[in-house]
C-alpha cells in the first residue's frame, strides 16, 4: 500500500525549542537521480538549532522547515536514472543538505543518490545516523591539510563527535595525533582509546567542573 502522508518534526516559525512540533506532510517521491529512504533514526546536531532559529539552511524556501542532517534507514524508492548497486530494502545512511521540508526529522526522506551509502556491517541505525555529517566533516578537514604519513596533527575537542572521528581517521592515515580533551576521566579515555596522545585542559571554571562531574 502506497503511503500518502508522513509525520515529521519541524517548524513553521523560527525560535526556541518550543517552536518544534509534529507536522503532517505528504510523502516525497524520488525524482531522477534521487533515492527515498524510510528513516529509522536521525541525529540531532548543533547545526539543527541554527535551522530552528532561521540562520542556516533555510534559503528562500517557504515554511514549514524540517531540520536534520543525518539519517539511517532502508532504501524505499530509487529514482529514474540512478546508477547504483543499492536496492530497495538495503540498510543505508545519508547526509542531508536541509532545504524546506527536506530534513532528516521525518519518516521518509529524499536525497541525491550520491548522498546515500550502505551502513557499515554490524552498526545499528542509531549508530549509523551519527556518522555521515560528523564523519565527513572530519574527513574533509584532514584531506584539506594534505599531511603525509608520519606527520603530527593536533585535534581539539577530541572527545566530541567531529573530534572523535578526526582522531580515528588521522590514525588510520598514519598520522601522529595529539588530542585536546576535557580533563574529566571519561572524556580523556574516550579520546585516548583511539590511540592519541591526550593533553588535559587545566584552566576550568567551576561551572565546567560541575558539568563534568554530572556526566
Amino acid at each position: 500500500m502506497k503511503a500518502i502522508g508522513m509525520k515529521a518534526i519541524g517548524l513553521t516559525e523560527f525560535g526556541g525549542p518550543d517552536v518544534l512540533r509534529v507536522l503532517e506532510l505528504p510523502v516525497p517521491e524520488a525524482g531522477p537521480g534521487e533515492i527515498r529512504i524510510r528513516v529509522h533514526a536521525a541525529t540531532v546536531n548543533p547545526v539543527d538549532t541554527m535551522v530552528r532559529r532561521g540562520i542556516a539552511f533555510v534559503s528562500d524556501a517557504e515554511p514549514p522547515y524540517v531540520p536534520g542532517m543525518d539519517a539511517a534507514g532502508v532504501v524505499e524508492q530509487i529514482g529514474e536514472g540512478v546508477d547504483t548497486d543499492l536496492a530497495v530494502g538495503d540498510h543505508v545512511m545519508a547526509v542531508v543538505v536541509v532545504s524546506g521540508t527536506r530534513g532528516a526529522y521525518a519518516e521518509h526522506l529524499v536525497v541525491p543518490a550520491e548522498s546515500v551509502v550502505r551502513v557499515p556491517a554490524g552498526a545499528t541505525d542509531i549508530e549509523a545516523a551519527t556518522l555521515p555529517m560528523n564523519g565527513l566533516t572530519a574527513h574533509m578537514a584532514l584531506d584539506l591539510l594534505e599531511l603525509p604519513a608520519g606527520a603530527t596533527v593536533a585535534v581539539t575537542g577530541a572527545a566530541g563527535a567531529v573530534g572523535g572521528y578526526a582522531v580515528q581517521l588521522a590514525k588510520a592515515d598514519g598520522l601522529r595525533v595529539i588530542a585536546d580533551a576535557r580533563s574529566c576521566p571519561r572524556r580523556r579515555s574516550s579520546a585516548g582509546r583511539h590511540g592519541s596522545s591526550v593533553r588535559r585542559r587545566t584552566r576550568w571554571s567551576s561551572r565546567n567542573r560541575r558539568g563534568c562531574a554530572r556526566r
